[in-house]
Formats: C-alpha cells, structure tokens, sequence
C-alpha cells in the first residue's frame, strides 16, 4: 500500500464524513425528525457513532482502491466526473429506491436523498480524481 493510498484514503474518509454530515445531519435532519418511528433520535444515534466512523473508514479505503484502478491519462477533472456519476448510478440512486421500497418514507425524502447525495458524490469523485492524480 502507497503513501499516496493511505493519503487518499484518509482524504476520501474525512470526504464521505463530511458530505454525510452536511446532508444527512443539516439538509435532511428536519425530514428525519419528522420520522422517528423509521430514525434514531440524535441522543439515541449517538451510541452507534463507532459503527458511522467504522463504515466511512471503509468507503474511503473502498473509494480510493476502486478509483485507483480504473484511473487513466485523461484530465483527472472529468475522470472524477466520470467515478462520481458511476458511484451515483452504482449506489446513490439504487440505495435510496430501495429504502423508499422497503420504508415508509415520503417520495420527498427519497428524492432529496437521491439529489442531496448524487451532488455528494460528483464531489468526491473530483476529490478522488484529484488526489491520485498521477
């Protein structure tokens, strides 16, 4: 494993915590208090905040490794385009259909999360591009 693979994955760490934070905690935390009977109340998800830090561990490691695989020569702007329109597609869009299907939650909701989260990840597939530009 490279420095610049451990860089990247702290970076991609600190990045999914973030984007996570903004989103989830700020621009849907309303929508996810007005559902207690599907979310965690802030006390109550406090508990688990080892398992949060544990996951965006793991995202950053899993981020860096996948985009360090099918990195190219081209400009690393669009290849980061490129990395957070697949994970988008990959993960963002299927994720929170299946919630929706499987939760009793507003259509907002999940089309907020979608939308809040797809920005989310064109974000952090520029960062990745940009950290492991060669």
């Amino acid at each position: 494993m490279s420095k610049q693979f451990i860089i990247s994955a702290l970076v991609m760490f600190l990045a999914t915590l973030v984007v996570g934070f903004v989103v989830h905690a700020s621009l849907l935390g309303p929508d996810y208090a007005a559902l207690p009977n599907l979310y965690r109340s802030e006390e109550d998800s406090a508990n688990y905040f080892q398992y949060m830090l544990l996951a965006h561990v793991l995202m950053g490691i899993g981020l860096t490794w996948v985009y360090r695989m099918g990195r190219d020569d081209s400009a690393w702007i669009g290849q980061g385009l490129r990395f957070g329109a697949a994970l988008i597609v990959l993960i963002t869009i299927p994720v929170y259909m299946i919630f929706y299907a499987v939760q009793p939650m507003p259509a907002i909701l999940a089309v907020k999360q979608i939308l809040f989260e797809s920005v989310g990840m064109l974000l952090i597939g520029m960062l990745a591009a940009y950290v492991n530009r060669s």
